[in-house]
C-alpha cells in the first residue's frame, strides 16, 4: 500500500503561486521565500504524489494535467482555510467572512457598485468577491463551490441549487442608432430575424431562449456572429454588423447615450426570469446570508426606481 505524507499548507501555496505567476523565482518574491525554498517545497509534492507537477517552458513554469488536477483542489482548500479564519477570528459583535457572489454580465452595471457599497457600509468586515460570466458559467463555479451566491436565469430548484425568483424581464431588439428603434415601439421577432443577427453562442441560456422565439415566430435567423460577450455582442451591433438580442438591462445605458438604439420584442413576446441561486449543501455563513438578503435588496430597489428596463417582481 502507498503511504503519503499529508500535504502542506505551505506546499499548496507555494504550488497555486508559482502556477499563478509562472516562475519560480517570481513565486519566491510573492511568498516572502528565497528560491530554493519555493524549489523545495514544489518538489517535496513531486515526491509524495509521485508525479511531475509543472514543466519548465520558454513561456515559465507550466502545470502538467495533474498539476492542474491537484491545483484546482489546493486554490480551493486554500480558500476554504481562509474563509474559515475570517468566521472564527471575527470583531465583537461584527459579521465577517469572505462572500463570493456571482453576477449576470447584463446586470452587473446595475448592481455590482451598488452591492459593493452597501455591504462595504453596513458590513466593512465582509471580504466581497465579485465575478460576472454568462448564466451557464454562473451555474457551474455555484455547482462547483466557487461562488456563494449568484443570480441566474431560467432555472428552478436544482438537486444542487436553491433557487428563489426576483424578476421577469422582456428581451429586446438591438440595433445601431440609425435603425431608430424605440422603446415605445415593439418590434416583431420576423422583422429582427430580417437582418444579419450577432448573437450569443449556441448553447448559452440566452441564445436557447431566442431560438425558442424564433421557432414561434417560424422564422430563420441569419447569424453572422457568435460570441460569449455581452461587450462583444454591442460592439459589433454599433459597428454595423447585424442586430442582436439582450436582456432590457443590459443595454439600457447604451440607449440612453443614443449608442444604441433598441426595443421590446413582439410576436411573440419573449421574456426571461431572475432568480437568486444558492448551494443546497453545507451551513450557510452568517456572511454569506448578509450578501443573499442585500442582492435581493438592491434588484427590488432598482425595480422600484426604475432602473430597470421592461421588468416586474416575480410572483411569490
Amino acid at each position: 500500500m502507498v503511504r503519503w505524507n499529508p500535504l502542506d499548507v505551505k506546499q499548496l501555496k507555494a504550488l497555486v503561486t508559482v502556477a499563478e505567476v509562472g516562475s519560480v523565482t517570481r513565486a519566491a518574491e510573492v511568498l516572502h521565500l528565497v528560491q530554493p525554498a519555493v524549489t523545495r517545497q514544489i518538489r517535496a509534492l513531486e515526491q509524495d504524489l509521485g508525479v511531475a507537477l509543472f514543466e519548465r517552458t520558454r513561456q515559465g513554469m507550466r502545470p502538467t494535467d495533474a498539476g492542474l488536477i491537484l491545483l484546482e483542489r489546493a486554490r480551493r482548500a486554500l480558500n476554504e482555510l481562509e474563509r474559515a479564519r475570517a468566521e472564527i477570528q471575527p470583531a465583537p459583535g461584527a459579521v465577517t467572512g469572505i462572500v463570493t457572489v456571482g453576477l449576470l454580465d447584463s446586470s452587473s452595471d446595475l448592481l455590482a457598485e451598488p452591492l459593493v457599497s452597501a455591504i462595504a457600509r453596513d458590513h466593512p468586515g465582509i471580504d466581497l468577491r465579485v465575478l460576472t460570466a454568462y448564466s451557464g458559467h454562473l451555474q457551474q463555479w455555484l455547482d462547483d463551490g466557487d461562488l456563494d451566491l449568484s443570480l441566474l436565469y431560467d432555472l428552478d430548484d436544482t438537486p444542487s441549487l436553491n433557487v428563489k425568483p426576483l424578476v421577469r424581464e422582456k428581451l429586446w431588439a438591438v440595433a445601431p442608432p440609425t435603425a431608430g428603434l424605440l422603446a415605445a415601439v415593439p418590434v416583431p421577432f420576423e422583422e429582427v430575424a430580417a437582418h444579419p443577427l450577432v448573437m450569443p453562442a449556441a448553447g448559452h441560456g440566452l441564445r436557447a431562449l431566442i431560438d425558442a422565439a424564433a421557432a414561434r415566430a417560424g422564422t430563420a435567423m441569419n447569424v453572422v456572429v457568435q460570441t460569449n460577450s455581452m461587450h462583444v455582442q454591442k460592439q459589433l451591433v454599433r459597428a454595423g454588423h447585424g442586430w442582436t438580442v439582450l436582456p432590457g438591462v443590459g443595454i439600457a445605458e447604451d440607449v440612453a447615450n443614443g449608442s444604441l438604439s433598441a426595443a421590446p420584442l413582439c410576436e411573440p413576446t419573449t421574456w426571461r426570469s431572475i432568480v437568486l441561486g444558492t448551494p443546497r449543501t453545507g451551513r450557510r455563513a452568517p456572511a454569506t446570508h448578509v450578501v443573499v438578503e442585500e442582492l435581493a435588496r438592491q434588484v427590488h430597489s432598482a425595480l422600484r426606481r426604475g432602473l430597470w428596463p421592461s421588468a416586474q417582481p416575480s410572483e411569490p
